[in-house]
């Protein structure tokens, strides 16, 4: 408990260093977008990928096991938009991008570390966390929605892929089922979400691979322990928010 307390207490401090004022606003700014495509349009694939094939996924399940002349067929539509809207396309994305991205800037920072790269910065008079994790909190928070959007878009057309190919349902039922019922402020609270979610991703690896000491070895530790402290916490937040936001 004391060392987590402890742990929790050097991330804060940490994030106090970080969120200060830039020396140089250009470069703060020129970091800022070659991160955003490092972490955010080279995370475009996976996500488009991953969404495409969960949400044909979805729409079997959801077709095969509802088959009652007592659910109308549109229900497949409707379940499977709820589903991706309101958990897949943001928590669970997010996960995903604790693994990818997450790994990434904890590996990337601690090896800065180990071969005392940081501690050049430090000894030049530069404030090195704000100078190298700023702009990866800054980018992956202001990306996080392109990416839930994306999600989104690409899980439903995967499942009228379904529809189209498989003849479980019909493509205007699938369509039908996607417009029931609507409710707008269910994309916002996934968006809403998403934006806590990108901040734990980024500041938790970035505290991790900052904080990395050693060769190699600490490294690798420093990346895996990222992922699964972020991987709680969004968890956590998960349904902390959903008990806020959906009241």
């Amino acid at each position: 408990m004391t060392k987590s307390l402890s742990k929790f207490g050097d991330y804060v401090i940490l994030m106090g260093r970080v969120f200060s004022i830039p020396d140089r606003w250009s470069e703060f700014f020129k970091r800022y977008v070659a991160e955003v495509y490092k972490l955010g349009i080279d995370s475009i694939a996976i996500v488009v990928t991953i969404s495409l094939f969960i949400g044909a996924v979805i729409t079997i399940q959801v077709s095969l096991n509802i088959m009652s002349p007592l659910i109308p067929p549109y229900t497949v539509g409707l379940v499977t938009r709820d589903t991706l809207i309101l958990e897949f396309s943001s928590s669970i994305m997010c996960l995903i991008l604790a693994g990818k991205v997450g790994s990434n800037i904890a590996s990337e920072i601690g090896t800065m570390r180990v071969t005392e790269q940081i501690d050049a910065l430090d000894i030049m008079g530069v404030n090195s966390a704000n100078y190298l994790i700023l702009p990866k909190v800054v980018a992956l928070v202001t990306f996080i929605p392109v990416l839930v959007i994306f999600s989104m878009f690409m899980g439903l057309s995967g499942g009228y892929l379904i529809a189209i190919f498989s003849g479980m349902i019909s493509p205007s039922k699938y369509i039908y089922g996607l417009q029931s019922y609507f409710q707008e402020y269910y994309i916002w609270y996934s968006i809403i979400k998403s934006f806590f979610f990108a901040f734990v991703i980024s500041s938790v690896a970035s505290y991790y691979g900052y904080n990395a000491r050693g060769g190699a070895l600490e490294v690798g530790k420093a990346s895996t322990d990222s992922v699964v402290v972020s991987s709680v916490m969004i968890l956590l937040l998960d349904v902390l928010l959903t008990n806020l936001l959906l009241q």
